[in-house]
């Protein structure tokens, strides 16, 4: 099988651990053990049952305790429609892996995180991308929808809030999704790493909630600032998830008992978790809001969910060498558009700590203003 370089994964693996100021980083700004366990007031009794545990592979699809759990991040699932997998990235690959095979067709968003165009391609099937624009604010445009749409369709993967853009879809536009889809019998596969992120609403509508052959992944990454515990899953139909325990048997067994332990006390208690990563992604947002509009180089359709924004910047310089050089002369790192196969755009993350992100944009204007100068004629049409 072949598969292309995961752009952003490989630019992420170069340079986070070199940066200074690292605002390319997606998650809400982690939290650790001791944090989690003070929250919900059991640092004794964890330990203590992390203690007793005995090292087996535990419940292959994801314990009871934790499934429950997951499940009422929704509105009608169960723990049969649930499946715990390594992060978001192992649910994306277990959906694609049940439903895709070779001549199959699929479409998928762009820009969007990679797995979803680069994994059914490399499984043999035909992908057709739906842009999305900046003159639609970086939502998908239905009619284009319909004329990609094919009776052998199999997939159409979305993912909301939108990584690297920060757009959302509401209810409305997913319907229309749903209803093209429905039309020929396809899935929808929403990633929705990012969900209960939305700036206004909090959760967006799961389209897990909204359709007979909807499929939603998801995370304890991003949303919950608990990358380390590698707990992702799928919620999706019950026929569906059957199958994907199945194959899972093939690439994941199980996770680890531990993650699963405190995923469970995580989730139990995430209100506390929510309160505090949503007032942390506000804030940041509003700081890059104010910088973003002070800057003549660059500008953006503000972010309405997530942890990410896409700047669009006023050169013509190529963003991968505008990202290298810029790490190299301030420490400062952003992902390239390239990495997202979207040139002329930087990706910023900035839900990560407060501090940094400051620090990180007065080294980015300097940076700006000391090579760019005054603007540098990219339209802002």
């Amino acid at each position: 099988m072949k598969i292309r370089d995961f752009g952003v994964e490989m630019w992420m693996a170069e340079y986070e651990n070199d940066a200074v100021y690292n605002i390319a980083e997606t998650c809400v700004e982690s939290i650790t053990v001791n944090e989690l366990l003070s929250m919900a007031d059991m640092k004794t009794e964890a330990f203590e049952r992390i203690g007793q545990m005995k090292m087996t592979y535990g419940a292959i699809e994801g314990s009871n305790e934790l499934r429950t759990e997951i499940a009422k991040l929704y509105d009608s699932a169960s723990v049969e429609n649930i499946t715990v997998t390594h992060g978001t990235i192992g649910a994306n690959s277990l959906v694609y892996d049940v439903l895709v095979e070779p001549g199959d067709h699929v479409i998928s968003v762009l820009p969007t995180y990679q797995q979803h165009y680069s994994i059914p391609e490399s499984l043999g099937a035909r992908v057709d991308i739906l842009p999305l624009r900046w003159e639609n604010e970086f939502l998908p445009d239905l009619d284009e929808l319909r004329l990609l749409i094919k009776p052998d369709t199999k997939v159409i993967s979305i993912n909301n809030p939108n990584n690297p853009t920060g757009a959302v879809m509401g209810k409305e536009i997913l319907n229309g999704i749903i209803e093209i889809a429905r039309s020929v019998g396809a899935y929808v596969l929403c990633d929705e790493v990012y969900r209960g992120l939305d700036h206004e609403e909090g959760f967006t509508p799961s389209v897990f909630d909204l359709y007979e052959k909807g499929i939603s992944t998801a995370s304890l990454s991003k949303t919950f600032s608990l990358a380390g515990l590698r707990i992702g899953w799928v919620a999706g139909p019950k026929d569906f998830i059957s199958r994907a325990n199945k194959r899972r048997d093939y690439n994941i067994i199980s996770c680890g008992m531990i993650d699963d332990y405190l995923a469970g006390i995580a989730l139990r208690h995430k209100d506390k978790i929510l309160e505090r990563n949503l007032a942390l992604v506000k804030r940041n947002a509003d700081i890059l809001d104010r910088w973003v509009s002070n800057s003549e180089h660059v500008d953006y359709i503000k972010p309405k969910g997530g942890t990410t924004a896409f700047l669009r910047y006023s050169n013509d310089m190529k963003s991968e060498e505008l990202c290298r050089d810029i790490m190299k002369k301030t420490g400062v790192m952003l992902v390239p558009g390239t990495a997202l196969d979207m040139e002329g755009f930087l990706r910023i993350g900035y839900a990560n700590n407060t501090e940094i992100l400051e620090v990180g944009l007065k080294r980015l204007q300097e940076y700006f203003d000391e090579n760019w100068g005054g603007s540098c004629g990219k339209s802002r049409a």
